[in-house]
């Protein structure tokens, strides 16, 4: 973890490190960073046996680190349902891996896409936390279609929302949200704070700021986003 800010560029540096130089599977960092997004979400819970979770999920790495989340709320006793808001098949690689394990281990997952999007509200308001898992620092401008429809109805279900790594539709760079944006109780993001975090007005979307650890040591993180930083 580094107390600096990252900027979009810095994590998918970060990313492109581990994997590439230290040879850290991707997999494997999805692992880390699910299961300490599972002890945020218990912060929020308490004891997660018996609490029903919703997981809304895209079709990127942030999706499959939700799967991830599920899987140890459910290990944990919670009650969980993944809301899949993507074709399966546009699943990314590793988000892939996730989605192929709660479904041996017999989640309930359920594809919400086009007009079923209209329903999602309803649905997600008989949870006790909804985690936000739909789209990660990579999102650039307004959401659109059914990412946009996705962020409403967490929005308009008015539960205790987990983001996770940064609401999704917030600018990662600038804060700022010119569309639907998930309002969050908490954000758990991963190796540190995200540059648009520091932003006036960020805070109505994040809610309380927790960082956790994905398995790249602190000293090279820092090393690297200050190299970064000087270009």
């Amino acid at each position: 973890m580094t107390t600096q800010a990252l900027s979009r560029q810095q994590v998918r540096q970060l990313d492109r490190f581990a994997i590439e130089t230290l040879g850290i599977d991707g997999v494997v960092l999805m692992e880390n960073a699910g299961r300490n997004a599972a002890d945020a979400a218990c912060e929020l819970l308490g004891d997660p046996a018996g609490r029903a979770v919703a997981i809304v999920a895209g079709r990127g790495n942030n999706g499959g680190d939700g799967f991830v989340v599920g899987r140890h709320l459910s290990l944990r006793g919670a009650k969980v349902v993944t809301f899949l808001i993507c074709p399966p098949e546009k699943i990314s690689a590793d988000a892939a891996v996730n989605l192929k394990i709660i479904r041996a281990l017999g989640h309930d997952i359920r594809q919400v896409r086009g007009e079923a999007l209209s329903g999602l509200s309803a649905a997600l308001g008989r949870f006790d936390l909804i985690v936000d898992a739909v789209g990660g620092t990579g999102i650039t401008g307004e959401l659109r279609g059914d990412l946009a429809e996705a962020v409403r109805g967490i929005n308009a279900a008015a539960r205790c929302v987990l983001a996770i790594d940064i609401p999704t539709g917030l600018d990662c760079d600038t804060g700022r949200a010119v569309g639907p944006v998930v309002k969050a109780t908490m954000t758990v993001t991963f190796v540190g704070r995200k540059k648009g975090f520091d932003s006036p007005g960020s805070d109505r979307y994040t809610g309380t700021i927790k960082v956790a650890d994905i398995g790249i040591p602190p000293q090279i993180t820092a090393k690297l986003a200050s190299e970064h930083s000087k270009q």
